[in-house]
């Protein structure tokens, strides 16, 4: 059975968190893991629908309080599941107040402006949760490992983004970012079983196997991210992504505590005056109509 409230004596998802200027070696984590769900599937789709239940009210007053504002940064090679955790985790979520920002080649117009400028436009507002589909990151990854710009651009950029992701919190923003982490066998068979099942053809992209045979290059370029851009107010997170159940359960919690830590307080409710006086108006319309 799953608990009612995930606390991490139970779920220390806390864990997954790279601390600022540690070394990051990904080799070190076992994207196969499920260490923290020890009932195994069952029992975490259990724990992930009682989560999934606390989100949509802890969004729900985020959204009435309209003070803090909150971003999530999902990031990952080709099928890691960024879609999956969007689909998952935000389930039943008034779409009102949670928006989804993808980034894809830049635009003409993108690309006249610094690489900020479109992911700046794309942040939370008050009250609002944003999820990043891929993010700035993209310009110290593609970037890199393609060679798209000189390597004495993107190194400047580490020092960059950790002041812009400072502005953001500085201004109100809660920061959480995930790096879905799947192994090379797991992409594999997530590509073949979109080349299998024909209702799943249409996710499958000739390119990703390009991006796959850079493999390498891109772990490279994710350790370097993780170790120059987990700061205190920004953190990165791990997260063991082979197993999607346990992909799910370790972002839900994460998320759902980080929100009941902002302890988000809905508006004041009316007083008993103010409740007959509003009662009184809408019965002089009854009798007026």
């Amino acid at each position: 059975m799953g608990l009612a409230l995930p606390t991490e004596r139970h779920y220390p998802m806390h864990t997954y968190r790279i601390d600022p200027g540690k070394k990051v070696n990904l080799d070190d984590f076992d994207p196969a893991e499920t260490r923290y769900a020890p009932g195994g599937k069952e029992n975490a789709e259990q724990s992930l629908l009682q989560l999934n239940r606390q989100l949509e009210a802890l969004q729900e007053s985020l959204y009435a309080e309209h003070k803090h504002r909150v971003l999530v940064v999902l990031q990952g090679m080709d099928t890691s599941g960024k879609d999956g955790v969007i689909r998952r985790v935000f389930e039943g979520v008034n779409p009102q107040g949670v928006r989804v920002a993808s980034f894809k080649v830049p635009t003409p117009v993108e690309l006249d402006h610094d690489y900020l400028w479109r992911v700046h436009q794309q942040t939370p507002a008050r009250g609002e949760i944003v999820i990043f589909n891929r993010s700035h990151y993209e310009d110290v990854l593609v970037v890199r490992v393609h060679s798209l710009v000189p390597e004495a651009v993107w190194k400047k950029r580490y020092e960059q983004i950790n002041a812009f992701e400072r502005l953001l919190t500085d201004e109100g923003t809660t920061i959480l970012k995930f790096f879905l982490h799947i192994d090379p066998q797991e992409q594999k068979e997530r590509l073949l079983e979109r080349l299998e099942k024909p209702e799943k053809n249409w996710k499958f992209n000739a390119g990703d196997l390009k991006e796959r045979a850079l493999w390498k290059e891109y772990m490279k370029a994710y350790e370097d991210v993780l170790e120059k851009t987990s700061t205190p107010w920004a953190p990165w997170y791990v997260v063991p992504a082979n197993k999607k159940w346990y992909r799910d359960l370790v972002i839900s919690t994460l998320l759902v505590e980080t929100l009941q830590n902002l302890e988000i307080r809905l508006p004041a409710p009316f007083s008993a005056q103010e409740i007959a006086e509003f009662r009184r108006q809408l019965s002089q319309e009854d009798r007026s109509g």
